[in-house]
């Protein structure tokens, strides 16, 4: 990136629930970054680009958007051909300012923001994550006031999934702070609250990460991401093969103890759902474990999926069962 040498940009992660107030934070950060602290700031909304999930598993195309995303992203860190100030870029000799990009997501799971850090690896950027740790009670009330609400069932269902960051855990997660939105103020106070309360810290986040770019893996060859391919495909499909074995067993009983054939085929498509459920999770979980370098030589999958499945599946037939 012609930009500054790739060394002046920030990508800036927002993740947290719906309705947290990412969003909110966002706008307070476009304008108060530039006048405050001579900062160029853009702010690059989801919301805006990929429809809202459905409640269970990921619609059929989501995750094809949202590599689309990453997709333009680059391209905007890249930059169009053509002279400097086209791109929007400082003309030699120009006092380079900073620039913070903020992703406004959810960005719920680890690996959906392991695959931005991956590319602030590639272009040596810099990275950072703000979370917005809310309660879900009150995310829900503020999501039920929006013009468009999601439904209730998706929020707390993410809120299951959510996976905060850990910097004690991933090196790659070190430059993330936590803010607490209990006490998040409304739109009109924000600003005056941001640079009186959080406001430092933000900024302190945002130049440790510009201080310290991430650097490229010169390690990164097509041998090692197609093993890393096909050992996430063979842990999927063993836990397909466990849940679909789950899945027929619990079919069996639920026929046994005399539910209604018209209730069986609702009960086949909640643990069919429940099943995909469990592999989209177990596929994120085996990708980031894979990019990481996180392995653990006794982790079994088949096992591992068919305790918690079971579980679940347990659950779901004896709504029917105890009726």
């Amino acid at each position: 990136m012609e930009r500054t040498g790739g060394s002046r940009v920030v990508l800036c992660l927002l993740c947290g629930l719906p309705a947290a107030g990412k969003s909110t934070l966002s706008r307070a950060l476009s304008r108060l970054l530039p006048p405050h602290q001579g900062w160029d700031c853009s702010v690059l909304v989801y919301d805006e680009l990929i429809p809202q999930e459905a409640p269970g598993p990921p619609e059929p195309g989501w995750k094809g958007r949202r590599r689309e995303v990453l997709r333009q992203l680059e391209h905007l860190l890249r930059g169009p051909p053509g002279p400097a100030a086209q791109r929007g870029l400082p003309e030699p000799g120009a006092a380079p300012r900073p620039l913070c990009i903020v992703l406004d997501d959810n960005f719920y799971y680890r690996s959906m923001r392991y695959e931005v850090y991956q590319l602030a690896r590639k272009y040596s950027l810099s990275f950072c994550q703000l979370f917005l740790d809310s309660p879900l009670e009150q995310c829900l009330r503020r999501n039920r006031l929006r013009s468009h609400p999601l439904p209730d069932e998706t929020i707390r269902l993410m809120a299951t999934r959510i996976e905060p960051p850990d910097p004690r855990k991933n090196a790659w997660e070190q430059n993330s702070l936590v803010l607490k939105s209990s006490e998040c103020p409304s739109e009109d106070e924000y600003d005056a609250v941001l640079m009186k309360d959080c406001y430092a810290q933000i900024i302190n986040l945002l130049a440790t990460a510009l201080e310290n770019p991430v650097k490229q893996n010169e390690e990164n060859t097509e041998q090692k991401e197609a093993d890393r391919v096909a050992c996430a495909a063979s842990t999927v499909h063993q836990a397909d093969q466990t849940c679909r074995r789950v899945i027929s067993q619990t079919m069996k009983e639920a026929k046994d103890k005399n539910v209604l054939p018209s209730e069986m085929k609702s009960l086949a498509e909640e643990l069919n759902k429940l099943k995909a459920a469990f592999l989209e999770d177990l596929r994120q979980e085996t990708h980031l474990k894979n990019e990481t370098g996180q392995q653990n030589h006794s982790f079994d999958p088949a096992t591992s999926v068919f305790s918690s499945f079971q579980r679940e599946a347990t659950s779901v037939v004896n709504k029917y069962i105890l009726k």
